[in-house]
């Protein structure tokens, strides 16, 4: 639901609201002043909460766009991923494939999350403007700006370029989900973008996505 969408049910409410009370006598001076602050109320509450809420969607939530298949050979969607694409191994990215997008797709975007940290969403790998001849990557993507494919990477939340393994804190598992855009464009962006840079520019672009899902612990 976007942010008119809550806008629209806050307008319906309070226009049901005013309907149950209009069937009460308003001659009251104080009935009438009471049923106007009770509607202020209402209007400022409810406005406050979508603006609290609305920025809690996530993108893949605010468009229409239509799915497509993304797996690894070295975990399955929910599955464990190996020590060794963690800070607890090699710290490599581990091979992925791609299907099924549509033939319109110019370039894609991935973006790796882990949705369970402590501070709220972690992003431990941006790649972006990956030609849309490529429906594969290999282990051990380089950690560099400009991939020879002409790929462009971002800053994770660790600070770095490139992949960055899943590294919780112990206890209990945590989810790294890895998403998938397929776009009508390639970016006109520059290596280093952040997460926030990226996802601005991807809006209005995305035509397909998908998302493979690991866990790890600690």
């Amino acid at each position: 639901m976007s942010k008119n969408a809550y806008l629209d049910t806050i307008w319906t409410l309070i226009k049901n609201v005013i309907s149950f009370l209009s069937v009460f006598s308003l001659r009251s001076r104080r009935m009438r002043r009471l049923i106007i602050i009770i509607v202020v109320v209402m209007i400022v509450g409810l406005a406050a909460l979508a603006l609290y809420l609305a920025p809690m969607i996530t993108y893949s939530e605010k468009t229409t766009a239509v799915s497509f298949k993304l797996g690894s050979e070295t975990f399955s969607d929910g599955g464990v991923i190996p020590a060794k694409y963690t800070c607890d191994g090699l710290d490599i990215s581990p091979p992925l494939h791609w299907s099924d997008y549509p033939l319109t797709t110019e370039s894609f975007v991935l973006i790796v999350e882990d949705i369970d940290a402590p501070g709220g969403i972690f992003t431990h790998w941006l790649l972006y403007n990956l030609p849309a001849n490529i429906n594969r990557l290999e282990e051990v993507v380089e950690k560099v700006d400009e991939l020879p494919s002409g790929a462009l990477q971002g800053v994770n939340d660790f600070g770095r370029v490139g992949y960055g393994g899943p590294c919780p804190p112990p206890g209990k598992p945590h989810r790294y989900v890895f998403k998938m855009y397929a776009l009508d464009e390639v970016l006109d962006l520059k290596p280093r973008m952040s997460r926030q840079e990226l996802l601005n520019s991807i809006k209005g672009h995305v035509i397909a996505e998908a998302r493979l899902t690991g866990i790890y612990s600690r």
